[in-house]
């Protein structure tokens, strides 16, 4: 199996990792996320309309270059490297991977908007008792003449203080927790009886807490597919996160190999010292195990059903131990410095801890595993 990356996409990694170094770096970033908007707006437009990367993945019949999983791949993990807080995984994974998904009208209409960078994504997914069940869903949307009203509250909903659209899961039919009757709307983030309250979240985004009040919807916000399409998505984003991982462990381990040979005591370097050796040994085993894992879990997102469940689980289980190892292996080798503001390290620490727990942590993959691959 030839697993080389294609010249298309070797450019595609080059291009974004030379604007990101040149636009994203560590101070910029602080000022970004210190601001009142949480981010740069600049900075999308210019992947998207200047540079043209937001049409990496998506059909060339609506305008993209016809890639797909790998490059959102690329441009996750060149994301991860600087910790961006751009809405990619949002917008381009999430929305214009459902959008791909269903076909149609919406998306021939939205898609070319995400491409120009016009429209911004959040997934409101999440809801406060849900844990990691995505049919545990007690939004409602209830038919009213040509469309419906939808109720309910979603929680922790990543970029939500700066989508254009939101893509909400709500129940048509059917208990809370109950797989049938879950179903996709992808709605205007400014309708009438949406409230938001926005927040900063640890690793620097920004996300909000959002209520509809009988927000009236078209009938063609409804995107076919239901719970099987939800979760196909959220096997989507679990891989666009593993592939953000690897960046964030490179740039973990990076950062502690140099601090290791600046940071003195007894007069050499700390790295000269075997026991952290071997630690930073241990830590790039792990990174690349985290790419492995990333790379692995994306090419079979194409496979049936069951299949690709079980390998985004492998995959998000192994990449967020690893992940977790290669975090506070970085800290503990920085020692108290490893946690300040002032200090990249501390940051991408952050981010990791989120990543470990988002769309399901190890535990909860574990057993999505154990269940889909071990006889009963």
């Amino acid at each position: 199996m030839d697993l080389s990356y294609t010249e298309t996409q070797d450019m595609l990694r080059d291009t974004t990792a030379r604007f990101l170094a040149d636009t994203y770096g560590f101070e910029a970033r602080q000022k970004m996320i210190a601001s009142t908007e949480g981010r740069d707006p600049g900075v999308w437009r210019a992947l998207a309309s200047e540079l043209g990367l937001t049409s990496a993945p998506f059909a060339e019949e609506y305008g993209g270059m016809g890639g797909g999983a790998l490059e959102n791949l690329i441009m996750m993990e060149e994301l991860g490297k600087v910790i961006a807080v751009e809405p990619w995984l949002q917008t381009v994974v999430i929305g214009g991977g459902t959008l791909q998904a269903v076909g149609g009208s919406v998306a021939a209409e939205v898609i070319p908007q995400i491409i120009a960078g016009d429209c911004t994504i959040a997934w409101a997914y999440a809801e406060p008792t849900g844990r990691y069940d995505l049919a545990h869903v007690s939004t409602t949307a209830k038919s009213d003449g040509a469309g419906y009203v939808l109720s309910g509250h979603k929680a922790v909903v990543y970029a939500a203080p700066w989508a254009s659209h939101l893509l909400v899961t709500a129940r048509t039919g059917g208990s809370t927790r109950e797989r049938s009757g879950v179903e996709l709307f992808l709605i205007d983030a400014k309708a009438a009886g949406i409230t938001r309250r926005d927040y900063p979240t640890v690793d620097g985004f920004r996300a909000s807490e959002i209520y509809f009040e009988n927000v009236a919807v078209p009938a063609e916000a409804l995107l076919p597919g239901g719970i099987d399409l939800i979760e196909r998505i959220a096997d989507e984003a679990t891989m666009g996160l593993c592939a953000e991982a690897t960046g964030i462990a490179r740039k973990l381990l990076d950062g502690t190999v140099e601090y290791t040979k600046q940071r003195k005591q007894f007069g050499q370097p700390i790295g000269k010292f075997q026991a952290l050796q071997h630690r930073m040994a241990d830590m790039l085993v792990e990174a690349e195990q985290i790419a492995s894992m990333a790379l692995m879990g994306t090419l079979k997102l194409d496979l049936p059903a069951a299949e690709r469940k079980a390998a985004v689980s492998l995959a998000k289980a192994k990449v967020a131990r690893s992940l977790k190892f290669v975090g506070q292996s970085a800290v503990q080798t920085h020692g108290g410095i490893g946690i300040t503001m002032e200090l990249a390290i501390g940051h991408y620490f952050k981010r990791s801890t989120m990543i470990e727990n988002q769309f399901g942590s190890a535990d909860h993959h574990l057993e999505r595993y154990e269940t889909l691959t071990l006889p009963v």
